[in-house]
């Protein structure tokens, strides 16, 4: 069959809020095929794949794994639920894209990774902006000395959670809640890849509720000194943005982590006029299916691979323990 015909069978465990968003991005992909939902309860399942158009719903996710007419689950469910679930469906050979953070810390994601290896499944960590095309076309604005030698990056991912209340899944520190997993992620990895090194120390402050960070702030050192900083949290507006400065300039990009159809990103350069430059049409989340999907199919990389969650995970980890301890903290 031509690889433009070829499609995985895709299963989805739970009917978290994210599948408002990841639902019509099915319809749209060229290699993924939506087949099965499931749910705790087969009322819940039924309501979910009937409203997605979707043919078959499960009462339990035991039941989805063991559907010999999946090929490929996605994984939305809390953060301390994503090894325990990726480990079961590796356990019988499918492939898993699981909602970041892979896990909740370095350690987890390192063995997690080496037991999906094992069992010759793949597995992706759910970051959708890697695969917009404005990413990739930074990317190369960036390596081709666009903006010169990268110095400083700077980033945040606030939004308003209102209200602050415990029983919200985000805000319970048994399910590895807190700011700096569910959106701090974002800006660190895009820290990470902005400057194409990694991070060797850290330092946070934030501010707690409920037991888990509602907020953070905090700086990252690379080894030859140069410095990233971010910020985040469920207490501001919304600011999904990067900046990368260089020695010769800098680039903003706005809605970084979730863009719309109108995508973009400015540079602005000594006695040069700000420039702006604009992907459009695009839809990240599709891309990301897609992607994953013909890494199963046809045999291609894995991109990001999963040992860049577990070097994100590290300076997360590092974070973490320095606002709790009110000291740097070594990556």
């Amino acid at each position: 069959m031509p690889k433009t015909t070829t499609k995985l069978r895709w299963g989805v465990l739970g009917a978290a809020k994210i599948n408002d968003r990841l639902l019509p991005a099915f319809r749209q992909s060229a290699h993924a095929d939506l087949r099965a939902i499931a749910s705790r309860s087969q009322e819940k399942a039924e309501a979910a794949a009937r409203a997605a158009g979707v043919p078959t719903a499960h009462a339990s996710y035991e039941a989805l794994l063991d559907d010999p007419e999946i090929d490929v689950v996605y994984i939305p469910l809390p953060n301390t639920l994503h090894a325990e679930w990726t480990r079961r469906a590796a356990e019988r050979g499918k492939h898993v894209l699981c909602e970041k953070p892979l896990t909740p810390t370095a350690a987890e994601a390192k063995e997690l990774i080496a037991f999906c290896a094992a069992r010759k499944v793949l597995l992706m960590d759910g970051f959708m902006w890697p695969h917009h095309p404005r990413t990739a076309r930074l990317r190369k604005f960036l390596d081709d000395g666009g903006i010169g030698k990268v110095e400083r990056v700077t980033g945040a991912f606030t939004f308003p959670l209102r209200p602050l209340e415990p029983s919200n899944i985000r805000l319970r520190s048994d399910l590895a809640g807190g700011s700096l997993l569910d959106v701090g992620c974002y800006p660190v990895f895009g820290i990470r890849w902005a400057f194409g090194a990694e991070p060797v120390r850290a330092w946070a402050t934030a501010r707690y509720q409920h037991g888990v960070d509602v907020e953070m702030s905090g700086l990252v050192w690379l080894a030859d000194g140069r410095v990233g900083a971010f910020d985040c949290g469920f207490t501001m507006p919304v600011r999904p943005w990067l900046e990368i400065a260089g020695t010769e300039g800098v680039v903003n990009v706005p809605d970084l982590w979730v863009p719309g159809p109108r995508a973009t990103y400015t540079v602005r350069r000594e006695g040069r006029p700000e420039e702006e430059v604009v992907v459009e049409g695009e839809d990240q989340i599709v891309h990301m299916l897609d992607d994953f999907s013909r890494a199963v199919l046809f045999g291609e990389p894995v991109r990001p691979g999963p040992d860049e969650a577990v070097k994100t995970l590290r300076v997360l980890d590092a974070l973490a323990r320095s606002a709790r301890e009110g000291r740097e903290a070594t990556v």
